[in-house]
């Protein structure tokens, strides 16, 4: 495979380099060989392949704000999912991983099939609806791929995966002409319609954009998307992301009461999103609103007006390089989730508080110099801190004797957003 002799002649090398960095250079040929090799094993020669990496994501701010039209803050993440994909002469999708089953399906009818619900397969079904609707082509393919994102990690692999899929169908059928807009909305159509999860957009901008990015969804078919030109790797901080423990998808409901209870909020004071209402109205009909649609959502609508506004500062802040105002947003953010959001634990199941010890042993080691937050969908899952360099160790040692080791995850925010891999002619 001429994939193979150009990756063993160095012609990957800069490529590589670009995503992972010089130190990880030897690593990163070794996965990608190893993919390669499967890849020929599994579908034979053919035609040389596309080689594909899209990446995880954090959410910096905007906790639980971009499915009612409201900002966040998010950023791609050094974490992602390389393939290697190549066509199919029929309407055969094939995908192979070492850690999932094998996706197999067709693409005759791209309508949401029951039976695939909540399925990997249902999110390549509907990225192709999405994309053919846009009137983008689709086709067959063969995959094998390699995720770094770990399921149920806070980084999204779900929102990795379907903007993998859309760059399998960019880069194979529509010469890598798609924009990452595009790619996003396919992916939120999948997740929303297809797999049957009703979150916002926040996810798959990040993967597909690259970066940091703050986005507006007040119009939720044209999202406002800014790049904000910050330097992460240049200041004395560390991103870091606690896993404590559950099962994401155990907790579609949980997520899904959120987004519906605010919405019922926003239906009380005439609009369909709280963004189509302002917290003025919220507060002059309170009492009302406590009596029809219970506390708990008034607070949750609280929170969402609240983080739109952090959300602003924390953009801002770093534009200007300013991480302890950053910091001080962010942590803020963490507190607004935990006591208006409401989304630290299950209710009813009050004996098992995994974020919230999280949440209070990076208070204790963090405040007045780092920052720590609720991340993500909430419930289990991960919180986000943020450290000197300095009290990196400490924190790392801190959460594994509470949690396991392994449990915490330095990133970086990577440049780059889905990507096709390719040779460099000239090395070698």
């Amino acid at each position: 495979m001429k994939s193979i002799r150009d990756l063993r002649a160095g012609r990957y090398d800069a490529a590589l380099i670009r995503l992972y960095g010089k130190e990880a250079l030897v690593a990163a040929q070794k996965r990608l060989e190893g993919l390669l090799e499967q890849y020929r094993e599994a579908f034979g020669e053919g035609d040389d392949p596309v080689i594909l990496s899209a990446p995880g994501r954090t959410e910096l701010g905007g906790n639980h704000t971009d499915h009612n039209g409201g900002r966040v803050l998010a950023a791609s993440v050094d974490a992602d999912i390389l393939a290697v994909a190549g066509p199919a002469p029929d309407a055969c999708v094939r995908i192979r991983s070492a850690a999932q089953p094998e996706i197999a399906l067709r693409l005759d009818d791209l309508t949401p099939h029951p039976l695939e619900r909540r399925t990997s397969a249902s999110l390549v079904r509907g990225v192709a609806e999405y994309l053919s609707r846009q009137s983008a082509r689709v086709g067959g393919f063969c995959a094998v791929t390699d995720s770094r994102v770990p399921v149920g990690s806070g980084l999204s692999s779900s929102a990795a995966f379907e903007i993998l899929v859309g760059a399998v169908f960019n880069h194979l059928y529509n010469r890598g002409m798609l924009s990452f807009e595009t790619l996003a909305l396919a992916g939120g159509h999948a997740e929303n319609v297809h797999f049957d999860k009703p979150s916002g957009l926040m996810d798959q901008i990040a993967c597909a954009a690259g970066g940091a990015v703050a986005v507006d969804f007040a119009d939720a078919a044209r999202p406002d998307i800014r790049r904000i030109p910050f330097d992460w790797e240049h200041t004395d901080y560390r991103l870091c992301m606690v896993d404590v423990g559950g099962d994401h998808a155990a907790l579609t409901d949980a997520y899904a009461s959120i987004p519906q209870e605010m919405r019922a909020v926003a239906a009380k004071l005439g609009g369909i999103r709280l963004a189509d209402v302002s917290r003025e109205d919220l507060l002059a009909r309170l009492a009302q609103l406590r009596d029809t649609c219970g506390d708990r959502a008034v607070l949750r609508a609280l929170h969402f007006f609240a983080e739109n506004d952090r959300v602003d500062r924390e953009t801002a802040a770093l534009e200007r390089g300013d991480m302890p105002a950053f910091l001080r947003e962010m942590t803020l953010s963490g507190h607004s989730s935990f006591e208006y959001l409401q989304n630290i634990y299950l209710p009813g199941q009050a004996e098992s508080q995994p974020m919230a010890v999280a949440l209070c042993l990076a208070q204790n080691l963090l405040e007045g110099t780092g920052g720590w937050r609720v991340h993500g969908g909430g419930f289990g899952g991960c919180v986000q801190t943020v450290a000197p360099t300095s009290r990196l160790d400490e924190l790392v040692r801190v959460m594994e004797a509470a949690f396991g080791k392994g449990c915490c995850r330095v990133l970086g925010i990577r440049p780059q957003g889905s990507v096709r891999l390719t040779a460099d002619k000239a090395a070698g």
